[in-house]
């Protein structure tokens, strides 16, 4: 076998072919070099054989290109931006990040010539981020890949995700698609970027397709993130008429027939940031109308997020939160996520209102306005639904009521038993996805088969969104962002108990299971029913950890 050595072979050029001194490797290396140079260095690996026949290392290709496409979380990028996390190396480097927006501003470039049906100039692009430290070196980045697809750039500072999306609808600003910079609720280490246009969010398809063209890139460059913007991006104080756009909307629709410029005068809301962007909706927003907002929470922005996780789902947030209403006999509470796409309350009486509570608000405030209204909704919840509750809860006091949000959602049936497990995915990262997809669809056969029995499928999977299993009936059906599944679960009588939920987890390597019962233990028995008929015996356990689902099968909690 003919021995083999590596070697690095640095390029330089500007749009030109490269020239290579007379050799006998010369014919060979023309023929491997298959990508074309970028317009700063570049490395070339090479492998060369005792022969001295040079061919290009595919398999090294191979890998930095899938480095990019593994960074595609669903319709958003997200990675590690920082090392820091057990376990985990840095991914999204700025080198990945300057080839993905350079794409996505090709990718918005052709999506408006074919829209117009013309060559199109000036393309407009904005950017905002949350606070994580990673957040600076990162938005060189993304300004370097724009400009260098052609695009006007437009700095948005410290934002929120809403925030960025409006600035593509906002005049005088109204871009042609903006990204904001941010990991949600994840920790510091982490970072990543959400696409807008004038639609609204891109699909992950469209995302996936922007991440293919950036691994070509990323491959063929191999070399780290341009230093110098020719154009450096236009700071614009976006933020301020953002949040007067809020500010409209609450006067406007609280319609106030004493102080209509101060509708919330009178009530005191207390605010939890989480020491992200959320803050101004505090003095920009609350204050600006009349609102009393003493005891709020962490609204200085701090990218280490030193007080608690920034999310409407952790417990500390809203316990700290409930306390503070508790404390002040505030009117509300309200917790935001880090970028402020997700909320959650608290009503005066401190009773937290977030996940399907706060749908179910959401759908009492809806069908107030409009009767007989069919409500259909996803697992992910907005911000705007704050305003909203804010508005009505004024409007019930204009009404003469005294007792807050929460009423409207008094009689609410909720489930004897809830509780979510996670299975962590054991698997290199680039094989995590097709082994939880594996997982899941295993999960469905062994249902259809009658293997679990009392088990049965009320949802399809991999399909659409839309009335009753999650079919599209439009033309072009939007794919959804992870794969799952949902069973009803019945006794030996035939009566239901509850139904399971699992689904893989759009962020990260696990698969998230959630279930509910109306009978006590109801969870548990289909916890064990779930591990020993399922997990153990189809063998799918092998490709898990699965130490929560294990515990609560035996003990029936997870403290």
């Amino acid at each position: 076998m003919a021995s083999t050595s590596t070697s690095l072979i640095p390029l330089r050029g500007h749009g030109r072919k490269a020239s290579f001194s007379s050799s006998p490797a010369k014919t060979a290396l023309k023929k491997a070099l298959r990508f074309s140079f970028s317009s700063r260095s570049s490395v070339v690996i090479c492998v060369k054989s005792s022969s001295g026949a040079v061919k290009y290392n595919e398999v090294v290709v191979d890998e930095e290109m899938d480095k990019i496409r593994r960074l595609q979380n669903g319709s958003d990028v997200r990675g590690v931006a920082l090392e820091g996390e057990k376990g985990r190396t840095v991914d999204l480097t700025p080198p990945a990040v300057e080839a993905i927006a350079e794409s996505f501003g090709e990718w918005i470039i052709k999506a408006l010539q074919k829209e117009r049906g013309r060559p199109v100039e000036d393309v407009t692009v904005s950017l905002g981020k949350d606070p994580r430290i990673s957040g600076a070196s990162l938005s060189v980045a993304v300004f370097a890949g724009l400009a260098r697809a052609g695009c006007l750039t437009f700095d948005l500072g410290l934002a929120t995700t809403p925030a960025c999306f409006m600035s593509t609808l906002l005049p005088p600003f109204a871009y042609d698609a903006s990204i904001m910079m941010t990991a949600s609720h994840l920790p510091y280490t982490r970072n990543g970027l959400k696409f807008f246009t004038k639609k609204g969010g891109l699909t992950s398809p469209e995302v996936e397709e922007i991440c293919d063209k950036a691994a070509h890139k990323y491959a063929n460059r191999l070399t780290k993130v341009s230093t110098m913007l020719n154009s450096p991006p236009k700071k614009v104080d976006f933020m301020r008429a953002y949040a007067k756009h809020l500010r409209d909307i609450i006067k406007e629709r609280v319609n106030h027939p004493i102080h209509y410029d101060t509708p919330l005068k009178g009530f005191q809301i207390i605010v939890n940031a989480g020491n992200g962007s959320g803050g101004f909706f505090t003095w920009d927003v609350l204050d600006q109308l009349g609102a009393d907002t003493f005891g709020s929470l962490h609204l200085n922005p701090d990218g280490m997020f030193p007080n608690h996780i920034p999310n409407p789902e952790d417990k500390t947030a809203m316990a700290l939160t409930r306390a503070a209403v508790l404390e002040n006999t505030a009117d509300l509470g309200i917790v935001f996520d880090t970028d402020v796409d997700r909320s959650g309350v608290v009503d005066n009486n401190g009773n937290p209102i977030n996940g399907d509570k706060l749908i179910a608000l959401m759908s009492a405030v809806v069908l107030k306005e409009h009767p007989g209204t069919t409500i259909v909704t996803d697992a992910r919840t907005r911000a705007y639904m704050v305003v909203k509750i804010i508005i009505e809860m004024v409007r019930m006091r204009l009404e003469g009521s005294d007792e807050g949000i929460g009423s409207l959602i008094k009689d609410l049936e909720e489930p004897l038993e809830s509780i979510e497990l996670r299975m962590n995915i054991i698997s290199e990262p680039k094989y995590a996805k097709a082994r939880g997809r594996e997982v899941i669809e295993a999960f469905r056969s062994y249902i259809e088969e009658g293997q679990l029995k009392g088990w049965e499928l009320d949802a399809c999977g991999d399909c659409w969104v839309s009335e009753g299993c999650l079919v599209d009936s439009n033309d072009s059906p939007a794919a959804i962002d992870a794969h799952m599944y949902r069973a009803k679960v019945s006794n030996e009588k035939n009566e239901e108990i509850g139904w399971v939920h699992i689904r893989q987890s759009i962020h990260n390597p696990n698969i998230a299971i959630n279930m509910q019962s109306s009978v006590p233990g109801g969870c548990q028995l289909m916890t064990k029913v779930f591990r020993d008929k399922f997990l153990l015996a189809s063998g799918m356990g092998k490709t898990l950890d699965f130490p929560q689902v294990d515990k609560y099968a035996r003990l029936g909690k997870m403290g």
